[in-house]
C-alpha cells in the first residue's frame, strides 16, 4: 500500500523556523502544489493453529496520517483543533506490531484472546507551552514534533452462546511523548492516555419477546495540565504550570441498563421498543475541570468540575422493512 497527500492552493503559506518565529510567506495558485508527502505502509499478517481450538496470530504495519488532532490540556472545556499536514506540518507515521494468543472453548461457547502491542510514532504534533490558541490564524506557529509510543496488553472473553451472552474486556496501556521544548525533553503522557480500561457487557434473553442488558464501562481519567501553584500580581492570583499531563481527571466510570421489546412480526415488518436509562447510579464523571479563586481566600485557588448527563432514560422504537 502507497499513501499520498498533496497540500495544494490556492491560498498563502506561511513558513516558520523551529522557534515558531516567521520566516517568509508565499501566495500559491490554484491548484498549485505547496507541499506532497508520500510513503510505503507496508502489512503483513500472520497465524499459526496450535490445535482445532486455539491460534497465535502476529501482525505488523504502518500508517501515514495526514490529519491531526491537537488538544489543549490547560482548558476548562475541550478546545479540540484539526489540521491537516502542511510546508510546516509532517505527517505522523506509525508502526505497530502485534501478536496474541486466541482460544475458543466447549464448542465455541466461549471466546478468550490476550494480545500485545507495541507502537513506535514519528512527527508528533503538540503544542509549545504559552501557546496563543484563542482566534490565531498563524497557529503552526506554536507547534513543536516529536515522537511517541503506545504499548499495551488486551484482554477479552466473550460468551456466544446460551439465554445469558455478554463480553467482558481489559486494556492496560500507555500513550507517551517525548518532544523536545516540553518536560525537558522527558516522556509524558498523552491526553488519550489511558492506564486502565474495563468494559463489561452482559445480555439475558428472558423469552421470544423480552430481553434485558447491562454494561458497565471504567477508565483511568484524562491526562491534564492542571496548574502546580499560583502568585499574586496586582491582587490577582496567576496559575503557573509545571510538567505537560502531570495530573488526572477523575476516574470515568457508569453503567447502563435497558430492556427491549421485540413485537410479533407482521407480514415484512420487524418492530421493537428499548426502553434504557444512561448512567444509572448518575455518577458525576468529569467533563471539564476549571480553576477560580476562592471568594474566601483569593490567595488560593479552587477546581470546579463540569458534569454533564448524570442520569438519561429514553425510548427507543426500531423498526425494519
Amino acid at each position: 500500500r502507497y499513501s499520498l497527500f498533496n497540500y495544494m492552493g490556492k491560498g498563502k503559506a506561511y513558513f516558520y523556523d523551529a522557534d515558531g518565529n516567521k520566516t517568509g510567506e508565499k501566495l500559491y495558485a490554484a491548484g498549485e502544489s505547496i507541499k506532497f508527502y508520500g510513503g510505503l505502509e507496508p502489512r503483513f499478517s500472520a497465524r499459526l493453529l496450535l490445535n482445532e481450538t486455539s491460534s497465535f496470530k502476529v501482525s505488523f504495519n504502518t500508517n501515514y496520517q495526514f490529519l491531526h488532532l491537537l488538544t489543549n490540556a490547560t482548558t476548562s472545556s475541550p478546545t479540540d483543533l484539526w489540521i491537516p499536514s502542511s510546508n510546516n506540518v509532517k505527517p505522523q507515521v506509525a508502526h505497530q506490531l502485534s501478536a496474541g494468543y486466541f482460544k475458543n472453548f466447549k464448542d465455541n461457547t466461549y471466546e478468550f484472546s490476550a494480545e500485545t502491542y507495541y507502537k513506535k510514532l514519528q512527527n508528533v504534533v503538540d503544542y509549545r507551552n504559552g501557546a496563543q490558541l484563542i482566534l490565531n490564524d498563524e497557529v503552526e506557529s506554536e507547534l513543536l514534533y516529536g515522537k511517541g509510543k503506545a504499548y499495551g496488553l488486551e484482554l477479552f472473553l466473550k460468551k456466544n452462546k446460551g439465554k445469558f451472552t455478554g463480553w467482558a474486556g481489559y486494556t492496560l496501556s500507555r500513550t507517551l511523548r517525548s518532544v523536545p521544548g516540553i518536560n525537558n525533553g522527558n516522556d509524558y503522557p498523552a491526553r488519550q492516555d489511558r492506564i486502565h480500561d474495563i468494559s463489561l457487557v452482559g445480555m439475558y434473553r428472558l423469552s421470544e419477546k423480552l430481553t434485558f442488558a447491562a454494561n458497565w464501562v471504567f477508565n483511568t481519567g484524562d491526562a491534564a495540565t492542571f496548574p502546580a501553584g499560583n502568585y499574586i500580581i496586582n491582587g490577582l492570583s496567576v496559575p503557573y504550570y509545571t510538567d505537560r499531563n502531570a495530573y488526572r481527571y477523575p476516574s470515568y466510570h457508569r453503567m447502563d441498563v435497558g430492556v427491549t421489546w421485540y413485537r410479533k412480526k407482521k407480514k415484512r415488518l420487524e418492530s421493537s421498543w428499548n426502553f434504557s436509562i444512561y448512567n444509572v447510579y448518575s455518577r458525576e464523571n468529569a467533563y471539564a475541570i476549571s480553576f477560580r479563586q476562592n471568594e474566601d481566600d483569593p490567595t488560593k485557588n479552587e477546581a470546579v468540575q463540569t458534569t454533564l448527563f448524570k442520569i438519561v432514560p429514553s425510548i427507543t422504537y426500531n423498526f425494519k422493512f
